[in-house]
């Protein structure tokens, strides 16, 4: 298109944008609108008051619910920031809105004057999909092939790996000798798995994570400080440090994930990873460049070992070549374009 694109940009309400702790969705669509805005597109963020940004900011809440849990129940909240940006239709050439947990933008998308695109981030489920799949004509897109894949019956619009700025990732050559879970506390996130794996291979491992019930009962009668350590909730730089001196990243995923940002995140550090072959790994992942990729949890035990003498150098600079920001928000304005100009995708 010959002019900047009007984008509306809709982001989850339940924090501030960039978050300050834990938040890949708010992450995600903070760096992307700053990328827009960058480019110079007219872009207006649809966030929390306390959100800072280059855009034009429109808050129907001071803060999120995260932070004020009187904001129940929390999907009336998102809806009503998702019909804001529809009432604006008319001033968007597109309205993006960044799901976390569900495109609940897919029930005004045929009463809105702008094409509507929606990012989910999680693996949907069958049931999911049949429900949205009575919309196939409204685009979605896809951040890897393994949730296009699981997106079957929805209309793709493209398919955007994460992007982070890379440059706020220090790389750092020698580590210190642990390995590291930095990840949120389930069953799905295979922390658990990570414990074990570590003492099997006698390594100290470090996790970091927010205390969650999950933690109290599986996690923490583990933690002695010693072989087991508990780093907590870091923020940005606190992460920063932790990935640089990790020997490497574990991550025994138990559930498929549709792409797994700790995984660009450790490797823009020069951190090496050892995943188990789920989801969206292999997109991620460059199985002996930047990680090794096992089978199972015994293949990672019985392979650790391995991932450590990969070449930090190589990781880090793999990494940058494939999760700069630039590129993510290259992609991003490409499938925009192809939405506003009306062709039929």
């Amino acid at each position: 298109m010959s002019r900047p694109l009007r984008i509306a940009h809709v982001a989850p309400v339940a924090m501030a944008l960039p978050p300050a702790g834990s938040g890949s969705v708010e992450l995600m669509t903070w760096l992307l609108t700053e990328g827009l805005v960058a480019r110079g597109h007219d872009v207006t963020l649809f966030a929390t008051a306390n959100s800072t940004t280059s855009a034009r900011l429109h808050a129907l809440y001071d803060r999120g619910y995260v932070e004020n849990p009187d904001m129940w129940p929390w999907e009336l909240y998102e809806m009503l920031n998702v019909a804001a940006a529809v009432e604006r239709a008319d001033e968007f050439d597109i309205i993006h809105y960044e799901a976390a947990y569900y495109p609940m933008s897919l029930a005004f998308a045929r009463l809105c004057r702008a094409p509507l695109v929606q990012t989910l981030h999680h693996a949907p489920s069958k049931g999911e999909v049949a429900l949205w799949s009575r919309y196939p004509e409204i685009p979605f897109v896809a951040i890897s092939q393994e949730q296009a894949r699981l997106l079957h019956g929805v209309t793709i619009a493209g398919v955007v790996l994460h992007g982070i700025d890379t440059d706020s990732f220090a790389f750092r050559d020698t580590p210190d000798d642990y390995v590291l879970f930095l990840g949120r506390f389930t069953d799905g996130k295979g922390v658990r798995q990570a414990i074990e794996i570590a003492r099997a291979t006698g390594h100290r491992l470090v996790l970091a994570a927010p205390e969650d019930d999950y933690y109290h009962q599986h996690v923490k009668p583990h933690v002695d400080g010693t072989s087991v350590v508990y780093a907590g909730e870091v923020d940005h730089a606190g992460k920063v440090a932790l990935f640089g001196g990790a020997k490497a990243l574990l991550y025994p995923v138990q559930s498929g994930e549709p792409f797994g940002l700790v995984l660009a995140e450790a490797m823009a550090c020069g951190t090496p990873v050892a995943a188990i072959d789920r989801g969206a790994v292999r997109e991620v992942v460059d199985d002996g460049l930047t990680g090794l990729i096992f089978a199972d949890e015994a293949a990672m035990t019985a392979g650790l070992a391995r991932t450590f003498d990969l070449d930090r150098r190589a990781v880090r600079a793999r990494a940058v070549a494939r999760f700069g920001v630039a590129r993510m928000v290259d992609e991003y304005v490409a499938v925009y374009e192809r939405l506003a100009a009306g062709r039929r995708l």
